[in-house]
């Protein structure tokens, strides 16, 4: 049993290697330029190594997405059950810059804000339908309209290099949306 436990944490150890190499590169040049072999070279393993943990390099970038949105799920799950602070989300975006500059600022970001997008509109819409009151806005749209214009903000903070701290960043959205009759994001 014991030797079990220092596999896994071998593994966990190697799979954080190949994800931090990666994200290294990543930020270095375009991802369409990124090898497996350099992945390898700089987490210092053999090539079989990462094809052993990962398809190739499509599946390694889905895989880093997959992880930081279910991170900003459980960050928001928290949130509706009282325990999170929304100012966490910023905080999250923030610890975690040089992957999100990265993806940002790279050829594929439509795929990752595509994907940013989707959650935050199924998670508004989700909220907004909680509401009671008759919308004098179609609810698609809105949750469109909101979703958007948050993953608009997130972006244009992380590439400017986050130049407001996040509990500025949480209120400054707070007051947008509720200024405008929006949407209570913090209800």
């Amino acid at each position: 049993m014991e030797n079990a436990a220092k596999t896994d944490r071998r593994i966990l150890r190697t799979k954080q290697a190949i994800k931090r190499s990666f994200l290294e590169l990543f930020t270095e040049k375009e991802f369409e330029q990124i090898t497996i072999n350099e992945i390898a070279d700089r987490a210092n393993v053999n090539r079989g190594t990462v094809y052993l943990h990962y398809s190739d390099k499509y599946d390694l970038l889905d895989k880093c997405t997959e992880e930081h949105i279910n991170e900003i799920i459980d960050i928001c799950k928290n949130r509706e059950s009282g325990e999170g602070d929304p100012q966490r989300v910023f905080d999250y975006f923030q610890d975690h810059f040089p992957f999100f500059s990265a993806m940002f600022s790279n050829e594929r970001t439509f795929l990752f804000r595509d994907q940013l997008l989707h959650f935050f509109s199924v998670n508004m819409m989700v909220k907004m339908e909680q509401t009671n009151g008759q919308p004098d806005i179609d609810q698609e749209i809105k949750t469109q309209f909101m979703a958007s214009a948050f993953i608009g903000i997130v972006e244009w903070w992380i590439r400017r290099g986050m130049p407001h701290s996040t509990p500025f960043m949480a209120e400054q959205v707070k007051h947008l949306f509720e200024n405008n009759q929006i949407y209570s994001i913090y209800r």
